[in-house]
């Protein structure tokens, strides 16, 4: 019986912790989990763990927090642990050449895309803004550009009508730790061939920005709607009445009959909301106001009336 593989595992996200739990039910020995340093959150600003460092924690494995990976100190700890395989799943940090030629057989990573389309940050959330009818998890080896390594294992998921991006975000991280677990049985009996990217077909995912969130109403109703469950939960689509901002978190594309100017409210039934694009109607379902709290339309347009002709911007 051949010995359990050796792995240093580095993330930080939630989207990483179902990676991570799935190397001890393969049987790794997690000789160490590296993740961020605790960040304050929340109006408090109380520091608070990053996900993989509780459930790291809570499996008893031992953690670290360096403040740089960039540090000689750091890549001595490393170095020392002399492991088979590093597992990098939404760490956060770019690693260095001789950081990645520690681990005897490979640095892996796992990446939220069907690369080569999607490299980047924010994979998840242009996948379902540009339309895709699926995306997928890739495992791959790492190399100094940005998720451009040679491909290890890759496996597809539908983008369904209804994905929100926190939505597709849940589903894909368990998918991750399926397609690690391939990745690794791969390694451990010797099958592995890893195949160059096309670079020629990359795309890439940007970092969102808040602003990102701000709906054009000149696009068609389709798009704007991408945009809604794309960006929920963060960085949230939004619009202003005058100068309320309203967060919108659910909508559906109707027809318009009426010709009326993008972004203003058209005739529909009293406990609808429906807003004209530059092709088609949107029909809002879930709103959050100024307070704070998520409401259905119906109960929204109760304390708030926006009656036709209503602008939205």
């Amino acid at each position: 019986m051949s010995s359990p593989l050796k792995v240093i595992f580095m993330g930080t996200p939630e989207f990483a912790v179902p990676a991570l739990k799935a190397l001890g039910t393969f049987g790794c020995r997690v000789e160490l989990v590296v993740t961020q340093p605790d960040r304050p959150k929340g109006r408090g600003r109380q520091l608070c763990p990053p996900p993989v460092k509780t459930a790291a924690q809570l499996l008893g494995y031992e953690v670290i927090q360096p403040e740089s990976v960039k540090t000689d100190a750091f890549y001595e700890v490393l170095r020392s642990r002399q492991p088979d395989l590093l597992v990098v799943v939404a760490f956060g940090h770019i690693l260095s050449k001789r950081v990645l030629e520690i681990p005897s057989l490979a640095a892996v990573n796992l990446h939220a895309s069907l690369l080569p389309r999607y490299r980047g940050p924010a994979p998840i959330q242009w996948a379902i803004v540009d339309g895709e009818s699926e995306t997928g998890v890739t495992a791959m080896l790492m190399d100094k550009g940005l998720d451009t390594g040679e491909i290890l294992t890759m496996e597809p998921m539908p983008i369904h009508g209804d994905d929100t991006a926190g939505m597709l975000h849940d589903k894909l991280a368990e998918l991750g730790a399926e397609v690690l677990m391939k990745t690794l049985k791969g390694f451990q009996a010797g099958t592995i061939r890893p195949i160059t990217q096309n670079h020629a077909e990359a795309t890439y995912a940007p970092l969102l920005q808040k602003s990102d969130g701000h709906i054009d109403w000149q696009k068609n109703a389709d798009q704007i709607e991408r945009t809604i469950r794309g960006l929920t939960p963060w960085p949230g689509a939004y619009t202003f009445m005058g100068e309320k901002r309203l967060r919108i978190l659910r909508a559906k594309v109707v027809s318009m009959t009426e010709s009326r100017p993008p972004g203003t409210v058209i005739s529909s039934f009293t406990d609808e909301l429906r807003v004209a694009t530059g092709k088609d109607a949107l029909s809002i379902l879930n709103i959050q106001g100024a307070s704070g709290k998520q409401m259905g339309i119906t109960d929204f347009l109760k304390g708030k009336p926006m009656p036709p002709g209503t602008v939205l911007s």
